[in-house]
């Protein structure tokens, strides 16, 4: 049997958004606000014996710069992220498609084991693939 392990990295972006809704109280700025996220991934898996990784952490860098950051990263995701014109950009739903989006990057998506998204030092959501369809990852679109 395996080893298995777990290896996470972090990143940071910035990013505006609106949460148009009076229920949203200060979220509902008529001109948005923004954020500086803070998003951690997490994979799990087997150690590899000969490499003693799981995966090659320059590997889930550019996963993740290719496949979220340069889409999200100084962006109005309301605007500029077709994903979020048919939903809220809360911070569970940008958990979602960042997990969606790196999944899709990545040669074997079965090591994706959470995504946690930090919106303030105080608020955060974790994500970890329940419940998600191929049409899902169909509609998961920049």
């Amino acid at each position: 049997m395996p080893v298995i392990g777990y290896v996470s990295r972090t990143e940071h972006f910035s990013a505006a958004h609106r949460l148009n809704s009076p229920r949203f109280g200060k979220c509902n700025h008529a001109n948005g606000h923004g954020h500086n996220y803070v998003v951690e991934t997490v994979l799990r898996g087997p150690i590899d014996p000969i490499t003693g990784m799981i995966v090659n952490i320059t590997d889930l860098k550019q996963w993740l710069k290719t496949a979220v950051l340069d889409h999200v990263d100084h962006k109005n995701l309301d605007m500029d992220v077709k994903f979020f014109k048919t939903r809220p950009s809360t911070t569970e739903n940008l958990a979602v498609f960042i997990w969606m989006r790196l999944a899709m990057a990545m040669p074997d998506r079965s090591l994706l084991h959470k995504v946690v998204v930090a919106e303030t030092p105080k608020n955060k959501s974790e994500f970890c693939g329940e419940g998600l369809t191929q049409q899902d990852f169909d509609q998961c679109v920049v």
